[in-house]
This record gives C-alpha cells, structure tokens and sequence, in this order.
C-alpha cells in the first residue's frame, strides 16, 4: 500500500513539476519541446522500477527503422506508454483524442510537438477527419505518428477487433508500420490496483511494410499484436 502511494505522489509530482520547467520551452524551436517528452519517459520507467519493483524490458530495439518513414501502433493499456514512447522512438508525435489538448501545460506540450487530435464525435467510418493533418505532418517531419489501434486504454487481456482508423492511416500514407506489443496492463491497469514485483516488457515487433491490401494489413497487425501479448503476459 505504501509504495503504491509512495510511486502514485513522486510520479506525477515529478510530470508537473518537468512539465513546469519545460514551460518556457513553449516558446523555443518544438525539438526542445521533445526533450521534455524523453524525460517524462525516463521519469515514467524510473518511477516503477523504484517504488513498485518493477523489472522493464524492451525486446526487439535492433527492429525499430532508422532510415524509412514509419507510424507506430502500440497497444494501449496504462498511461505508461503515452509516456515511456516518447523516450524510446525519436521524437514521436500522437494521434490522440482533442480532450486531452485542453489540459493545462500537459496539453499545451502536446499541441506543441505538432500531435494530431480527433474529434471522436465527428469521425465516420467513410471520414475520418485528421487525414489532411496526417499527410501534412508526415511530408514536413521526421518525427514517427503514434496510434493506438484499441483507440482507448484495454484490459491486458482484451482482444477486441482493432479500429479501423489505423487501416486508413496505413492506405493513405503508404509507409512502413512498426508494431509495438505490452503487457503494461499487467503492473498498472486502467481500473484496479497497481501492480508489485512484476515484469513490464515492451516489444518492437517487425515492421509491415507498405503496399499490403488494408484488410489484410490490419489483420496482420492486430495478429503480430496480440499473439505477442499473449506470450509476455
């Protein structure tokens, strides 16, 4: 109960006060502003390592490009890899929900990096609303798109079918995806108790190069996902 208490006050203790500090980094070129996201994810990792004992992992780091355009799907069950991806891949950006850009400093960081936000309300199956934003970015930057295929945080053992945003991403960019499976669920699940004296592993699959049939792609992915999840849970 202490530690869980003990990682819950450093941990977000140290977000806002990293976040302050980097306020006047707002104003400055937004590759400043990335330094700010890689310490939050050291923060992150250091903060579960110390206070819930936890053992992370990263398997397949040799597998992430280097030298070709790419977007991440990871799967999403805690706010540790909101964090953790920004000090593993190279300046990440996130496609995320517009909610998120309204809260104070956190969300001012976020629209700061150039993330791409949805409005959940407005999006159909035909219109997905953020493509122009996507193509725009991907022209002018470097920096890897991140989704979230599961669209909201899930239980380590959901498998429910992935959206089909990812799809549409992956037809219209025509780049490579790099698959990012976790069993972060397992230490810090969206409902219940955190986790002690566990193993946290996050592996970077192989990349699904560009030019598959978008079905068969997003069930390719969603395959290499949760097949992965199941052998590190």
């Amino acid at each position: 109960m202490i530690k869980r208490i003990l990682f819950l006050f450093f941990f977000y203790f140290g977000v806002i006060f990293i976040c302050i500090f980097f306020l006047p980094a707002l104003i400055f070129p937004k590759k400043i502003t990335f330094y700010g996201g890689k310490i939050l994810g050291f923060w992150s990792k250091f903060c579960l390592e110390v206070f819930l004992s936890t053992k992370v992992i990263v398997k397949g780091k040799e597998k992430i490009l280097n030298n070709e355009n790419f977007f991440i799907a990871c799967a999403h069950q805690s706010q540790f890899e909101t964090f953790f991806l920004q000090w593993l891949f190279n300046s990440p950006v996130f496609i995320l929900k517009k909610e998120l850009l309204r809260i104070p400093i956190f969300g001012w960081y976020l629209k700061k990096i150039g993330s791409i936000s949805i409005d959940r309300n407005k999006i159909t199956k035909d219109n997905l609303g953020f493509s122009d934003q996507i193509k725009k970015h991907t022209s002018n930057s470097n920096n890897p798109i991140i989704i979230f295929p599961q669209s909201t945080r899930v239980d380590v053992l959901d498998r429910s079918p992935f959206k089909k945003g990812v799809k549409r991403i992956y037809e219209e960019l025509n780049i490579f995806c790099q698959p990012v499976a976790l069993n972060s669920g397992s230490v810090w699940p969206k409902n219940g108790k955190l986790k002690l004296n566990k193993t946290l592993t996050i592996s970077i699959l192989d990349p699904i190069r560009p030019g598959l049939n978008p079905d068969e792609f997003l069930n390719l992915l969603q395959k290499n996902i949760y097949e992965e999840i199941d052998k590190i849970v």
